[in-house]
């Protein structure tokens, strides 16, 4: 059964840190990518980071670089999302998924964890 699970969400304040989990369970962790989503309510779904299976090469859109960093642990079959000087328009569900490819596009990802809320306060 495969599964991911998000963990450590909460309420930070402006400029704060999170970090965030995903333990995964299932399947050949060290054979894929991981990704991690945010959805803010009446927003698409974006990814904030991703991070290879093979070399650890990461993506960060613009919005995430030189504040969040995706890591992982194959030995642990868990991944990472470090979340730093964080920003009111953070405030989402952050989700963690398996994929293939590196790459920003959601529909490429084949398993998806439930999400954890992040809510940044002013």
């Amino acid at each position: 059964d495969v599964q991911l699970q998000a963990s450590g969400g909460g309420l930070v304040q402006t400029g704060g840190s999170l970090r965030l989990s995903c333990a995964t369970s299932g399947f050949a962790f060290d054979d894929y990518a991981i990704g991690w989503f945010r959805q803010a309510p009446g927003k698409e779904r974006e990814e904030v980071a991703c991070i290879a299976s093979s070399d650890a090469k990461t993506y960060y859109p613009a919005s995430a670089k030189g504040r969040f960093t995706i890591s992982r642990d194959d030995a642990k079959n868990t991944a990472w999302l470090q979340m730093n000087n964080l920003k009111p328009e953070d405030t989402a569900v952050y989700y963690c998924a398996a994929g293939r490819y590196l790459t920003a596009t959601r529909g490429l990802y084949d398993a998806w964890g439930q999400g954890t809320q992040v809510t940044v306060s002013s």
